[in-house]
């Protein structure tokens, strides 16, 4: 199972997400947002060895946790960090879910 990480642009902020759906559009990764209340996001993949090397072992635990599942885990909520962490040339092309 392949581990993705996106930053994911919502209506309180930026989060930072790993997870082993096959992308932000799997309609089981949208309705675990949903079911946060979160209905409209705009998603960028970055790079996964990148954010293993950038959050080491919070990054191992969430890993560990999703491995062998398909399932989303939040691996960072502070914007500030997020930003400090990856440049925009990093980020992957725009997904945007929601009207």
């Amino acid at each position: 199972m392949n581990m993705r990480a996106y930053l994911v642009f919502t209506g309180s902020g930026p989060i930072l997400i790993l997870t082993t759906y096959p992308s932000v559009s799997d309609e089981r990764f949208v309705a675990k947002l949903r079911h946060k209340g979160i209905v409209k996001f705009i998603a960028y993949e970055v790079p996964i060895e990148r954010t293993r090397k950038q959050y080491g072992l919070p990054f191992e635990v969430i890993a560990k946790d999703l491995a062998g599942q398909e399932d989303l885990r939040v691996l960072d909520f502070n914007g500030h960090h997020i930003f400090s962490n990856f440049s925009l040339s990093e980020l992957g092309e725009a997904i945007r879910h929601g009207d």
